[in-house]
């Protein structure tokens, strides 16, 4: 209002919501106001009952706001779901639609026709109730497409309960009854011209099992004649248009022609003289009769082929029919319609009022009677005695009566009577009928033929002589009619056929019941069909004539919601209590209207005491039990309140700001101007100061001015004079150094003169000396010489001189030494003085020489001086000349530096410029380097990313493929045993949530012989030859199918492992390849039998061909049922063979290796030397060749059931290869045979022993093959394998013996140490005590290996206490993680400890059925009484078998495994068979009870996400919530309490802990917690997208918020790090989509750079909810590369891994309780 309204006036200033101001004017007679709007918050209210206002313009304006605004075309009013047709495809009916409703509460989700569905589906399961659909509407609406839907819904979440998909067949009748039922009209291209009531039988696990359709008027006329711009129905346009295939040929059709009486091809000629228009309405009759025979015989055959083949437990209904019609002429057909129109709406009339009492009882509120519009008497009018119908078929009775007499009838009979009939004023051949939703006027033309709808006998008669057995099938059980033109007086009949004899009184006319006798029949048995069940009504309007999309037309649209009901149902809820709302629900919307004091811990106390005070008429509301009821406009008075409440807080709170925003502008303005002051004051300060600077700095610069130019001119004076000095200077000390230099010289010369003089002279003295010195001793030396002789003459002299001479002697002989010595020193100095002597001689002639050349230089020099003089003075004059040169020089110098300074300049700008241009260079370059950096660095992440993504696709496909194969076991199963039950019993299929578990494809080969008894197998085959025989074709090659992509897919999976972790594949043993080819051949031949028996199989099949050829018992059937029992013996049989072998051919091998490895290798040698002279090496060769065909055979065998065989090519030379190593290894063997005569005795023995047997054995062989070839090859082979157990068991007893020798040194050394430690311990004294006495050595009681024995008969007992018996909980908390684990694989390594081959096969194959027993159990468990607390039990099988798993690797003697053992955990290892197909089994076992696990957790986790994430307040306070409507009442689930975000915590947390507490490894935690985290974000953006109430910024914030929760959650639980953050990611983005701005063009580039997580659709279908940007954002998004699915898929199932994860708990330290009943086991 814009202008205030007082009584009594005529006009209202109004402005409307464009902001157009408008002036409305006041009816003059009743001055009514027009209708009160609603408040904003239920504006666009997905439920029309929850308006405040119930009034047209308020539904019409939801309406509108929802289809033109939101794009939403389905809208709840109350039990009613009003779907609006948008003439344009929309993507909300794909699966992932689907599965977003399936399990949903109603009120939930947006409104959508699935809901209905889903709410109809669950109802009928938890009600043990039918249900119906009632779809109506006028033609155009889209009635046929919601009940399409309806029933593609339940096809799709119920499954089909038989092989036969029942589903696919109900869909696929869609398009054959719309092409015979179907035509266009000016207001439907595709308009239904019949209505069909269709029943979905469901069996009692509600899965559908048949259909079955009802038809109600079809539109006969419509073959005769249509209107202008309409045509026939569809299948005479087919037909035309496949006139040209060969299969209709036969119909004779023209190019035109749509129907013709000729394509019957009659074999009777009937003549009959009659009129030309009789004639026409003859044929027209005729023509219609056959269509309606032919559409009821289509429809019964099409009910044939839908029918169920076991009993009916429930259905649903699904009624398509049309809705109230009122044109400008209304013939036979709009009153039929219509009057079935009135009887919908009475019943739905009465379930509304059943409904609302049903509601006020079940609150306990005070019930009032409620008004509302019963169409009885309008029903009376039609089909009471003396009514319409009535007398519409009494008149058809009369010979003579006509539709003018009939009408005469009714206006006799209800014209004064009846209120709702009256009579047209100008008109005597109509009449009007007031219905519930409208005046029509019917014509009486025509009624009467009508509803007779007669056809001539003797046409019929013709039909009936056809040679066609179509026509005859049709007409065989035709009723007489009485013709309206009998045959003529005079009149002839002439037949070309004589036609079928009839009985007596054939020719009398009996009547049949007329056609609104039937139609009553029919509407009365749908009646009683719909009273018995559960209605759920969707009511179709369309918005305007013109088929424009998303074009809303108010009036068209008003007049559709009055005549299919929807006012009405408005009409009802408005004269009760229309809002309702919850306790807490009007706790949390109107606690501002609370004071503190009026809150109280009881809430209904609390919203009691308030309402009170607020509304003082407390007939305006009721207290119910869970709800409060408000009468119309109470909600919209409340939400006045809050909102003038909330007006008044945010004035104040605007008051407060608006101070605040002052204040603190006039503190930031006080603080600026202070700011300004000091910066102005100092701006003046540091003014002066620079004044005060530039003074003194001018005089500075002054002063230091001045001083340069006296310095300059002192520094040029002080040059000039330094120059002059210095050459001056230098004159003279060249002159001085002259001087020196020649002093210097002549005395040098003096000096070496004079030495060389005094030399000579002492030379000649000295030899004048020493030459007198030599004559002198001469001289001496002769006297005493001769002194001498004459003594020594004289023997008496030498005597007397002989004492004292020995002394002497040796004195002189001492200084004759001494002499000889100085002698020899003289000499050296000597000859060294000759040889200086000489060289000084040498060096004065070379002085004297120079000498003379410096005298004659000298005399030269004194004449060079004076020249030298006028040198000088020449000089001086060229001083003065270069001294001016110099000036012009340095001033050219001076004028060319500063030209080079500036060229440098120059150069150095250029230079700067090429740096810069280099820097950006290089930068760029640099950022090239980087961005190649970056693009490689992100191609190859992208190819990591790309191949993890094709890993994981590799494992989710083969993952997937063992959940199909194990969906295909279960169904076997499954009819297995409901077949032992009841042949009648409906045969086992789909549930109704596709199972997620995953099956053990290799399950069949490792059966355990016990497991199955004879009588099992007898009652197996009886069962089998019970089975239908195409069901066994079907699911044997399916099965086939099967077995090969999973081969394919393992393959691929190891492929893209390999691949990925950059690991070398590691080649198996190729001993047998060379010989592939030969044995390809035999298996070539074996599939070549194989084929033929399949043809002889077909054949005989063909050759049997009748009624019974494939019951069971036929031949056909014996010999399908005896092949398929003979292939699966054998197959049985060669997998067997296939694990014996394989354990063999590792024995074997490693037998050969430990060979092939001995120190002394003599016994081989001589046997080989024994064996080569007795000719018995070739036939070992036979013998081992024939053995080494069985092992390829069987190696084929296996790799035809687990891998395809590697490529051979490159491998072949490989082998050549070590082909010619083995021979070279043979040859250095045959030469080593000379040692082996050394072999000691034993040896000898144990090799002649071998050798005779071998030779005996091929003797034997030899008999045999010339008495029968075929036993001989058999014992041949027998006795082969005889010879390899014996050698294998030889080898294990070498390998025991070997061990306990091991043992026995290990044991003595020990011993050894633990005497020498006692010894060090004790005295002497005590050790000579205790040599006396036996040592007494401290050890364990037993010393355990970490085995487990047990019985054989004892296996059932041990599967049956340690898995089947065993309680998870009490061996979780009391016993250590994997308990089962370790004792399965104790018992194991015992098994294989002894070798016993069978032990091992049975142990294995019991412990993996055992455990998918109890899986198949908590399964059925759970789908029947929908259990969700068996994750504690699954989580405890899977931490076992995971442990199990890591035990085989862990103790297989694979060194990769191996790494982190302790030397006691190798010698633990296995020893004698080589499990790794089990792995590969136990592998896939693990991953079916992880899906399994995730499969549980979901159905715990489903009823908290969507409550606990988007419904519940985690933050009190920030989003409000809305009023209920009527719809609420309708859930399907009453009250269960409200899951809050600290539930879904809680439940995490008790995931975590009891995984923790199994022992679950942490990476296989990860996966689980990463899985959880998915489906919690998924559901909930689901869910977000599928409802427009929660798309507010408070609920943006509100989902934030509880993200964050869930990450503080992995943050407390060190799980950040496991990816489920990441899983989130999506559900954040859109969280943040709600709060972003959502305006301009910036803000949708924001928006798409943004959500990269969300896919184009996703983003699209969000925005357009509540944004105003939506055409920018697609228009940006329509480039993205991107799936059309708008929700996310929940049933996706990561792919699983389990990495590898060893044990430090040794086995022999394992304790086994009493509690678990395994006293029979024995501890090895």
């Amino acid at each position: 209002l814009t202008k205030n309204y007082k009584h009594g006036d005529s006009t209202l200033h109004l402005t409307l919501e464009d902001g157009m101001d408008i002036e409305h004017k006041l009816d003059d007679k009743t001055k009514n106001l027009p209708h009160l709007r609603n408040p904003d918050i239920l504006v666009g209210e997905n439920d029309l009952t929850a308006l405040s206002y119930l009034h047209e313009p308020a539904v019409l304006h939801n309406l509108k706001v929802r289809f033109t605004d939101s794009k939403l075309i389905y809208t709840y009013c109350g039990i009613v779901l009003v779907a609006i047709n948008p003439y344009e495809n929309l993507p909300i009916y794909g699966s992932d639609i689907i599965n977003a409703y399936s399990g949903q509460n109603m009120g939930d989700m947006d409104p959508h026709i699935f809901a209905v569905a889903e709410e109809a589906y669950k109802q009928m399961a938890r009600d043990e109730r039918n249900q119906s659909i009632i779809v109506s509407g006028e033609s155009g609406a889209g009635k046929t497409v919601s009940a399409k839907y309806a029933m593609r819904y339940f096809a799709t979440v119920s499954g089909a309960a038989t092989e036969a998909n029942v589903e696919e067949k109900v869909l696929a009748s869609n398009p054959i009854m719309e092409a015979i039922g179907n035509a266009k009209t000016t207001r439907n291209d595709n308009s239904s011209r019949f209505g069909k009531y269709i029943e979905i039988g469901f069996d009692k696990r509600y899965r559908i099992i048949g259909a079955n359709m009802r038809t109600y008027l079809l539109e006969k006329s419509r073959v005769v004649f249509q209107a202008d711009e309409e045509r026939n129905y569809h299948i005479f346009y087919q037909l035309c248009a496949s006139s040209h295939l060969p299969e209709f040929k036969n119909l004779k059709l023209g190019k035109t022609q749509t129907l013709s009486i000729g394509w019957l091809d009659a074999q009777e000629t009937y003549i009959k003289p009659i009129p030309r228009l009789q004639a026409s309405n003859a044929r027209d009759a005729l023509a219609k009769h056959i269509y309606a025979k032919v559409f009821n015989w289509i429809v019964d055959h099409v009910n044939k082929s839908l029918r169920a083949t076991v009993k009916q437990h429930s259905f649903i209904g699904v009624l398509d029919i049309y809705g109230f019609e009122t044109f400008e002429i209304n013939s036979f057909e709009q009153f039929c319609i219509n009057y079935a129109n009135e009887k919908l709406q009475q019943q739905f009339n009465m379930h509304v009022f059943k409904l609302e009492q049903e509601e006020y009882l079940k609150e306990q509120i005070p019930w009032t009677l409620i008004d509302f519009y019963d169409n009885q008497p309008c029903i009376n009018l039609i089909e009471a005695k003396m009514g319409v119908l009535d007398l519409l078929d009494e008149e058809c009775k009369m010979p003579k009566g006509s539709d003018d007499s009939w009408a005469q009838k009714l206006y006799n009979t209800h014209l004064k009577t009846c209120s709702l009939f009256e009579k047209p004023r100008m008109s005597n051949k109509a009449f009007i009928i007031q219905h519930f939703a409208d005046k029509v006027q019917y014509q009486c033309d025509g009624f009467l033929e009508k509803n007779k709808d007669t056809v001539n006998e003797e046409q019929i008669n013709v039909l009936k002589a056809s040679k066609l057995d179509l026509l005859v099938e049709l007409f065989q059980d035709e009723e007489k009619v009485t013709s309206p033109t009998g045959t003529a007086p005079g009149g002839r009949t002439r037949l070309s056929v004589k036609p079928k004899e009839v009985r007596s009184g054939a020719s009398s006319k009996e009547h049949k019941k007329t056609v609104g006798c039937q139609f009553r029949n029919s509407l009365a048995m749908l009646m009683e069909t719909l009273n018995a069940t559960t209605p759920h009504y969707v009511r179709c309007i369309k918005p305007n004539d013109l088929k424009f999309p998303f074009t809303f037309d108010p009036k068209r649209a008003v007049q559709q919601l009055r005549a299919c009901g929807v006012l009405e149902t408005i009409r009802i809820s408005a004269a009760g209590f229309p809002s309702r709302w919850t306790y807490q629900e009007f706790f949390s919307r109107y606690r501002v209207l609370m004071k503190q004091k009026d809150v109280l811990s009881d809430r209904r106390l609390t919203c009691r005491n308030v309402l009170e005070k607020l509304v003082q008429d407390q007939d305006k509301y009721q207290f119910g039990k869970t709800k409060i009821f408000f009468r119309a406009g109470q909600v919209a008075y409340l939400e006045k309140l809050r909102a003038d409440k909330l007006r008044k807080a945010c004035v104040r709170i605007q008051k407060t700001i608006r101070c605040w925003l002052v204040r603190k502008k006039y503190l930031r303005k006080k603080h600026a101007a202070i700011t300004i002051q000091r910066y102005t004051r100092g701006h003046q300060a540091r003014c002066l100061v620079k004044y005060m600077r530039q003074t003194l700095a001018a005089i500075t610069i002054q002063k230091f001015q001045r001083m340069c130019v006296q310095r300059k001119v002192y520094l040029q004076k002080q040059a000039a004079a330094l120059v002059m000095q210095t050459i001056l200077r230098a004159y003279m000390a060249r002159q001085k150094y002259q001087g020196l230099l020649r002093n210097h010289k002549a005395v040098f010369i003096q000096k070496h003169v004079r030495g060389w003089l005094a030399r000579q002279r002492y030379k000649r003295s000295l030899r004048a000396i020493v030459y007198l010195q030599c004559c002198i001793r001469r001289m001496k030396a002769k006297k005493e010489l001769k002194k001498l002789k004459i003594e020594a003459r004289s023997v008496e002299h030498f005597k007397k001189l002989n004492v004292g001479m020995e002394n002497k002697i040796m004195q002189l002989q001492r200084k004759l030494d001494e002499q000889a010595k100085d002698n020899r020193v003289t000499s050296e100095r000597l000859n060294c003085l000759e040889t200086s002597h000489a060289v000084e001689s040498e060096k004065l002639k070379v002085e004297v020489s120079k000498l003379k050349g410096i005298e004659e230089e000298a005399k030269n020099n004194a004449n060079r001086v004076t020249s030298l003089l006028e040198q000088l003075e020449r000089l001086r004059k060229e001083l003065t000349t270069t001294q001016k040169e110099k000036k012009t020089i340095e001033d050219w110098a001076t004028k060319y530096r500063d030209e080079m300074e500036k060229m440098v300049a120059e150069l150095k700008q250029q230079n700067g410029l090429l740096k810069t241009e280099k820097d950006d260079l290089n930068r760029m370059i640099k950022e090239q380097s980087q961005q190649m950096t970056e693009k490689m660095t992100r191609a190859l992440a992208e190819e990591t990313q790309q191949l993890e993504s094709d890993l994981n696709e590799e494992r989710s496909r083969y993952q997937n493929l063992l959940t199909e194969h194990l969906r295909l076991e279960e169904r076997y199963d499954d009819l297995k045993e409901e077949i032992t039950l009841s042949v009648s019993v409906p045969k086992p299929g789909h549930r109704r949530t596709d199972s997620t578990h995953s099956s053990n494809g290799s399950e069949c080969t490792y059966n355990s012989e016990f497991a199955e008894s004879e009588e099992s197998s007898r009652h197996g085959e009886d069962v089998t030859r019970g089975m239908d025989t195409s069901l066994t074709l079907k699911l044997q090659k399916r099965v086939t199918e099967l077995e090969q992509e999973k081969s394919s897919l393992r393959n691929e999976l190891e492929n893209k492992e390999d691949q990925f972790q950059r690991a070398r594949v590691r080649v198996q043993p190729q001993y047998y390849t060379i010989l592939l080819q030969y044995y390809r051949q035999e298996l070539d031949s074996e599939n070549k039998k194989l084929k033929h028996d399949l043809t002889a199989m077909r054949q005989s099949l063909l050759g049997n061909a009748g009624a019974g050829a494939g019951a069971p018992g036929s031949p056909p059937y014996k010999v399908l049922m005896d092949q398929l029992n003979s292939s699966c013996e054998e197959l049985e049989v060669r997998k067997e063979e296939v694990l014996i072998l394989r354990s063999q051919l590792v024995s074997q091998k490693e037998a050969m290796q430990h060979k092939e490895t001995m120190t002394e290798p003599v016994h081989y040698a001589e046997d080989v030397h024994k064996m080569k002279d007795s000719g018995a090496i070739t036939q070992a060769y036979l013998g081992l060749k024939e053995t080494n065909r069985i092992l390829v055979i069987s190696l084929l065998l296996e790799g035809q059931m687990q891998q395809q065989r590697r490529s051979y090519d490159n491998e072949v030379e490989v082998l050549r290869g070590e082909l010619q190593s083995v021979k070279e290894e043979n040859n250095r063997q045959q030469q080593l045979l000379a040692q082996n005569l050394q072999l000691p005795p034993e040896a000898r023995i144990e090799a002649s022993l071998q050798h005779e047997i071998t030779r005996l054995t091929n003797e034997n062989l030899e008999m045999l093959r010339t008495e029968d070839p075929t036993a001989y090859r058999s014992a041949k082979v027998n006795i082969l394998r005889r010879m390899v157990d014996l050698m294998e068991q030889l080898e294990k007893q070498d390998k025991t013996i070997r061990k306990l020798k091991k043992q026995l040194k290990v044991f003595s050394k020990k011993i050894g140490e633990m005497g020498a430690g006692h010894v060090e311990t004790i005295s002497p004294g005590q050790m000579v005590e205790e040599t006396v006495r036996p040592v007494n050595i401290p050890r364990r009681e037993k010393d355990f290996q970490g085995m487990l024995e047990y019985k054989k008969e004892d296996e059932l007992k041990l599967v049956k206490n340690l898995i089947l018996e065993l309680k998870p909980r009490g061996v979780a908390v009391n016993l250590i993680p994997g308990l089962p684990a370790y004792i399965l694989f104790m018992c194991l390594r015992h098994a294989d400890y002894v070798n016993d081959d069978q032990k091992v096969r049975t142990l294995l194959t019991s412990t993996i059925n055992s455990i998918k027993k109890i899986l198949k159990l908590l399964l059925y468990l759970c789908s029947n009484t929908k259990r969700g607390d068996d994750f504690e039990t699954v989580s405890f099988w899977l931490s076992n078998t995971c442990r199990f798993l890591h035990c085989l690797k862990q103790y297989s003697g694979d060194e990769s495994f191996m790494k982190h053992n302790t030397p006691k955990q190798n010698d633990h290892c296995l020893s004698n068979f080589d499990l790794a197909e089990y792995r590969q089994v136990l592998s896939d076992l693990a991953i079916q009870i992880y899906q399994q696990l995730i499969k549980c957790m979901e159905n715990i986790l489903q009823p908290m996400i969507v409550s606990g994430m988007l419904e519940h307040e985690t933050i009190q306070g920030v989003s409000g919530v809305k009023p209920t409507g009527l719809r609420k009442r309708t859930s399907s689930i009453a009250d269960e309490g409200t899951y809050t975000l600290e539930s879904i915590l809680r439940q995490l947390s008790a995931f975590h802990s009891t995984m923790c507490q199994h022992g679950t490894d942490p990476e296989l935690i990860k996966q689980v917690v990463k899985q959880q985290f998915y489906i919690i974000g998924a559901v909930t953006l689901n869910n977000l997208l599928l409802r427009k109430d929660m798309c507010s910024w408070s609920k943006g914030m509100q989902i934030r918020y509880n993200v964050s929760q869930l990450e503080e959650w992995l943050r407390d639980k060190s799980l950040m790090l496991c990816g489920a953050k990441e899983t989130l990611e999506p559900l954040i983005q859109a969280a943040q989509l709600l709060q972003v701005k959502k305006k301009t063009d910036e803000d949708a580039e924001a928006i798409c750079s943004m959500c990269n997580s969300l896919s184009t659709s996703q983003v699209s279908n969000h925005s357009s909810l509540f944004c105003s940007c939506t055409k920018p954002i697609r228009t940006r998004l329509r480039d993205r590369c991107e799936t059309p699915q708008l929700l996310m898929d929940t049933k996706i199932i990561y792919p699983v891994t389990f990495p590898f994860n060893p044990s430090s708990l040794a086995l022999e330290t394992i304790q086994i309780p009493g509690s678990l009943n395994l006293a029979f086991l024995t501890r090895v």
